[in-house]
């Protein structure tokens, strides 16, 4: 049904206000007074949770950064079956992002395009709303991802972060620093060691007892993620998430004429699959076992769910697939893992 749907409507809207309109749903999922009842519909029947971060998951698959970037629909993707849901990237000013359009689809590649460039309200407007979704009984565990500022010099980086830590921190089950995404202009230079380490020393510092993560492209080299992984294990950091988007165009079936007059941006969904699978295994044969790994990129079925957690991912992520999946996507692959791991496993999932 939903194929269908998304091929008569939502292919045919722009992509950013088709996001918009299944947002909008979403967020106001629980305030239908059904949350609770899809809830039951879409959580796991088996037993799928996972122990790590000092949390509890419900299920090893959540939503990744970027489909919420305020926190307003947290309530609302917990229903739908994810176990964790990333919010942000939240910023410590204020930004609209890039100009549109920015958001572009490549169906045949089942792939996006996007250079959204951190829009989002601010870390500080974001405060009341998270400290309230914190207090509500059975919500799905919450991460917070951060970012510069578009207006901060990347030489002021590191204060830059640390307001949005100070403000955040304290409201995350988990705190991520995205260091990724190619859409603010000097970030990924953030990622060279002598940038990054005293960056996550001072946000380490900062966020204090939260568990924190820092986010890494798949166009590192591998040489590049074995030195990022020993630095987050030498700082003491609780995991790496890998990976963002891709700047990569490489092996696209989509005509090179509409991908090029998407233009610049970060590439996600299918294509990048492959790529993020390995930066998964380069990561895990580097660091300790207890080591958190939250994969995302290119996932779409609970057969990649499964594949992921076999490789040594702790937890997955995604979020492109969503777009093509529709509002089930979550409880399809709850449902897949519920019979693809139980007979694995035993009947569960620990970290």
């Amino acid at each position: 049904m939903y194929p269908l749907f998304f091929s008569l409507v939502l292919a045919r809207l722009d992509p950013e206000r088709a996001h918009h309109l299944a947002f909008t749903a979403i967020r106001l999922l629980p305030s239908w007074g059904i949350g609770r009842l899809v809830h039951r519909f879409t959580r796991p029947r088996t037993d799928l949770g996972v122990d790590a971060l000092g949390v509890h998951f419900e299920s090893p698959f959540g939503v990744a950064a970027g489909f919420d970037k305020d926190g307003e629909a947290v309530l609302g993707l917990g229903n739908l079956g994810f176990g964790h849901v990333e919010v942000g990237t939240l910023t410590a000013v204020a930004q609209p992002g890039n100009p549109r359009p920015r958001l572009f689809r490549l169906i045949v590649d089942r792939a996006v395009i996007n250079r959204m460039g951190f829009n989002n309200a601010g870390a500080r407007a974001a405060v009341s709303r998270l400290a309230r979704i914190r207090r509500i009984p059975g919500r799905p565990v919450l991460g917070i991802n951060i970012g510069k500022s578009r207006v901060t010099s990347v030489d002021d980086a590191i204060e830059d972060y640390l307001i949005s830590t100070r403000l955040l921190a304290p409201l995350a089950d988990y705190l991520v620093v995205n260091v990724s995404s190619p859409n603010t202009p000097g970030l990924r230079g953030l990622q060279e060691l002598d940038r990054l380490a005293p960056l996550l020393t001072a946000v380490k510092h900062s966020a204090g007892s939260t568990p924190l993560l820092v986010k890494i492209a798949p166009d590192l080299s591998d040489e590049e993620v074995v030195r990022i992984a020993g630095l987050a294990v030498e700082l003491g950091l609780d995991g790496i998430i890998a990976t963002n988007t891709t700047i990569s165009r490489e092996n696209l079936r989509t005509d090179a004429s509409i991908v090029a007059a998407a233009g610049a941006g970060g590439l996600s969904g299918a294509p990048l699959s492959s790529r993020s699978l390995h930066v998964l295994g380069v990561i895990r044969r580097v660091v300790p076992q207890g080591f958190c790994i939250i994969s995302v990129g290119g996932v779409e079925t609970a057969e990649h769910v499964a594949e992921r957690l076999e490789a040594g991912a702790t937890l997955v992520q995604g979020y492109t697939a969503f777009l093509y999946r529709g509002p089930l996507w979550a409880r399809q692959i709850n449902r897949g893992l519920d019979r693809l791991l139980a007979g694995r496993q035993g009947s569960s999932v620990r970290a």
